[in-house]
């Protein structure tokens, strides 16, 4: 990789470059920087509920995972096939597998778990891009909890996935319990949980 002037990358190839552009990005403290579909997007800080609902769900996790696992909020997910660079709620890694990349990237591969609650900037891609880039990237298992959903909030476990295409295999309003299958044999209860940020 070329770097000219100090402001211009010639990257070997376009993956490289979006990293540079990444890691270059000036954004407010707290905003997350993504690579989603080979665009650098910048996502403002969520409300307070989304973080509630986010440490709950991350506290549960600790419980059912094995010790050389973690479980970690705003970790870079790397899936280059799919110019993707996502920056989950939530994420379960297996961290004794050496596999976290260069600049502390994780490859989707070496995630089990991955996490969104939508808010109304990332909604539409936390329902489409992002787990379909996780699917390619053959993370097992996608949990979606979606506040702004046109019937309420609701949450969509995807897993299974084969052709960078997931099978659903749970869903719900938010509030009943969410089952994660093996390795987890966890169930969540979100009853009572605050609500996912809805539409005013």
């Amino acid at each position: 990789m070329d770097v000219c002037d100090g402001d211009y990358v010639k990257a070997d190839n376009e993956w490289d470059e979006l990293r540079w552009i990444r890691e270059r990005t000036d954004a407010p403290k707290g905003c997350r920087v993504e690579i989603v579909e080979g665009l650098v997007t910048v996502t403002p800080l969520a409300r307070a509920r989304h973080h509630i609902i986010a440490a709950q769900v991350h506290r549960r996790l600790h419980e059912a995972i094995p010790e050389d696992w973690g479980a970690h909020q705003w970790w870079d997910i790397a899936v280059p096939e799919r110019l993707g660079l996502y920056v989950p709620d939530l994420v379960v890694v297996r961290e004794n597998t050496g596999d976290i990349g260069d600049g502390g990237l994780c490859p989707a591969a070496a995630a089990e778990l991955v996490v969104e609650i939508t808010s109304k900037a990332t909604a539409s891609r936390d329902r489409t891009v992002k787990p379909e880039g996780c699917a390619t990237g053959g993370v097992p298992l996608y949990l979606l909890i979606d506040g702004l959903a046109p019937g309420g909030p609701a949450f969509t476990l995807h897993g299974a996935p084969e052709n960078g295409v997931y099978r659903v295999l749970d869903a719900g309003p938010f509030g009943e319990p969410i089952k994660l299958p093996a390795p987890f044999d966890l169930v969540i209860d979100t009853a009572s949980s605050p609500g996912p940020d809805s539409p005013q």
